[in-house]
């Protein structure tokens, strides 16, 4: 794919933020384009990765209670590019880790670990987290309560 997107391609991906759902003839309406025109740029964007999956929020109680989230700040031994990598390549591994921010400041790495209990973390600290490589330093925070979450879209 080109390196910039165009108008048109940040046209499609508003319409996609704002309702992943909507039909691709809607997306390609609003785009001025065909729909077959439409569903090409779309499929060339996934494959570039500038698209890379689409997200359900429930808001659903029940399937909230039975989660833990984890807010983990992880720092690495060292932050060459190859540690960076690796450790990047590991995170991808764990489905668990839902979020990965590579940062500035103090951490290299914030996380948002998703489990059904305290005693699931436990065993990802130990058993996944702990292993990481490079890591050097692991501080974890649990939500006692999701206040907001919303996508990205939703706030412009």
């Amino acid at each position: 794919m080109k390196n910039r997107l165009d108008s048109t391609d940040r046209s499609i991906l508003r319409a996609l933020k704002l309702n992943a759902r909507r039909s691709n003839a809607e997306i390609a309406q609003e785009a001025g384009l065909s729909p077959s025109a439409c569903h090409r740029r779309i499929k060339l964007m996934e494959d570039a990765g500038v698209i890379r999956g689409y997200t359900m929020i429930s808001g659903w109680q029940e399937a909230d209670d039975a989660r833990v989230d984890v807010l983990v700040q992880v720092t690495l031994d060292r932050q060459t590019a190859d540690y960076l990598s690796r450790f990047e390549a590991a995170v991808r591994q764990c489905s668990e880790i839902r979020e990965c921010f590579l940062m500035t400041g103090a951490v290299d790495y914030w996380l948002r670990v998703q489990t059904e209990s305290v005693a699931a973390y436990e065993a990802i600290h130990g058993e996944v987290l702990s292993r990481l490589p490079g890591v050097t330093r692991i501080s974890s925070s649990i939500s006692m309560r999701d206040i907001l979450r919303q996508s990205r879209s939703a706030t412009r």
